[in-house]
């Protein structure tokens, strides 16, 4: 799945270690999300929604055509 975790880390200035943090997850699993060979769960989808004040739709794209 397509995403825009890292340049929404990126903007803020945040490592992948402080993202870690603040998601409460490992810096591996912010790699692999950001790298597209883990997809988030729903609940984590919905706290990297929550922070970045975004919908997770504008975060994360499936492929799948609206």
């Amino acid at each position: 799945m397509k995403n825009r975790l890292k340049v929404l880390r990126a903007e803020r200035d945040w490592s992948q270690a402080e993202l870690a943090g603040r998601l409460d997850v490992s810096r591996q699993a912010v790699n692999a999300i950001e790298t597209g060979k883990h997809d988030p769960s729903l609940p984590l989808a919905f706290r990297i929604a929550r922070l970045f004040d975004m919908r997770i739709e504008d975060i994360f794209d499936d492929g799948e055509l609206a």
